[in-house]
């Protein structure tokens, strides 16, 4: 995908946004990505929108793209609305670089938008569930459905791995430090491991802090031809290597998804691990972090702990990842997560990213995941992105 650049984006600050219609967060997002690619609504000849749980949460179905966009004047264009679980942003993401690619477009938009908060509490947490089969063993009386199977995956991973529950806290104490640095971030600051681990039980062994929170926010790409970037004379167009979905399969029928979409993605880009400077990656559980250490191929199986113990990827090491507090401290608005990865390794390749900036970075990896279906990931999306 040599011919596909990222030359604008925006995002809003997420959290808890009780009052803020989804309209308005995307708007904000889509202004900044506009006004960061110097170019107009008018411009724009598509646009991707991701959303995952409107439905649900606030009954808007069907045509929430189009919806969320007509008040900034963006009608009359193909608007494709996108629904994949956590990965809906990075999957309406590859929609865009493939139909650029494709030649049918040189100029389009993408925008993950979600809102999450909502008066009744259990609505958002039944909300992400449906992400999972909810015709198999789901306990949706569980405090945290999906956090429940999160939790199933890591107590496997711990008794086979060289990974202690300290090594979660580990992971969640590095992603509060960084949240800290990230003014978009929901959260951030200074806690320790012991105060990790005291935090209530979620999913045993995941305690809360070990799990992203409910939020609200979007984040929004402008995406171009490399041959409009030219012509639009943007300074630091960001080239997309690769762009690689793929979906989940049986356990022991083929690898995993998060595998298989890794491995294509260094074969596309012509890259392998060694190469990257940042990564961006789903860590919607602390031990999520770790396991994808490993399906990202950044170190051998079992050994993520590694990693994160020796400060490998922490900011100053020699592969930092999630530079801006990952889900668990910049937050998780599931349909908006994939395009805040992006405008996050956007960031860091055009050197703004002021004191979470990796010095010299110009490849970066963004990796997200989505639902849970059959013992794998429903969705799997890689970009690979480089300046």
């Amino acid at each position: 995908m040599s011919d596909v650049a990222l030359i604008g984006t925006g995002i809003t600050r997420f959290g808890k946004a009780l009052t803020i219609p989804l309209r308005a967060l995307v708007e904000e997002a889509v202004t900044g990505a506009l006004a960061d690619a110097g170019v107009d609504a008018g411009d724009l000849q598509a646009a991707f929108c991701g959303n995952a749980i409107a439905g649900l949460i606030t009954g808007q179905e069907m045509v929430r793209g189009q919806v969320a966009l007509r008040s900034m004047g963006i009608q009359g264009i193909p608007v494709v609305n996108v629904e994949n679980a956590c990965a809906t942003a990075s999957t309406a993401l590859h929609l865009a670089c493939t139909a650029v690619a494709s030649g049918q477009y040189d100029l389009v938009l993408v925008v993950g938008a979600e809102k999450m908060t909502h008066e009744d509490r259990r609505r958002p947490v039944l909300a992400v569930a449906s992400a999972l089969d909810v015709e198999a063993d789901v306990d949706l009386d569980s405090p945290s459905p999906f956090m429940d199977v999160y939790a199933a995956k890591v107590r496997e991973y711990l008794a086979h791995s060289e990974a202690t529950v300290e090594d979660l806290a580990r992971v969640v104490v590095k992603a509060q430090r960084l949240g800290a640095l990230n003014p978009k971030a929901q959260y951030g600051g200074e806690v320790t491991v012991e105060q990790v681990l005291a935090d209530p039980v979620i999913s045993d062994p995941l305690t809360r802090s070990m799990c992203s929170p409910i939020g609200d926010g979007a984040a929004a790409v402008v995406v171009a031809s490399v041959e409009r970037a030219k012509a639009l004379g943007i300074p630091q167009p960001v080239q997309v290597l690769a762009s690689v979905l793929q979906s989940g399969s049986a356990p022991g029928s083929r690898d995993p998804a998060g595998v298989r979409s890794a491995r294509l993605a260094y074969e596309h880009a012509g890259l392998g691990p060694e190469d990257l400077d940042v990564v961006e990656l789903h860590d919607a559980a602390a031990s999520s972090e770790l396991t994808r250490y490993e399906s990202l191929q950044l170190c051998g199986a079992g050994e993520g702990a590694r990693l994160i113990r020796d400060g490998t990827t922490d900011l100053g090491g020699m592969l930092p990842v999630n530079t801006g507090g990952g889900l668990l401290a910049r937050g998780h608005p599931i349909g908006a997560t994939g395009s805040a990865q992006v405008v996050e390794l956007c960031d860091q390749l055009r050197g703004r990213s002021g004191a979470r900036q990796v010095a010299g970075a110009r490849i970066a990896l963004a990796d997200n995941g989505g639902g849970w279906v059959g013992g794998d990931s429903a969705a799997e999306c890689v970009h690979i992105l480089a300046t």
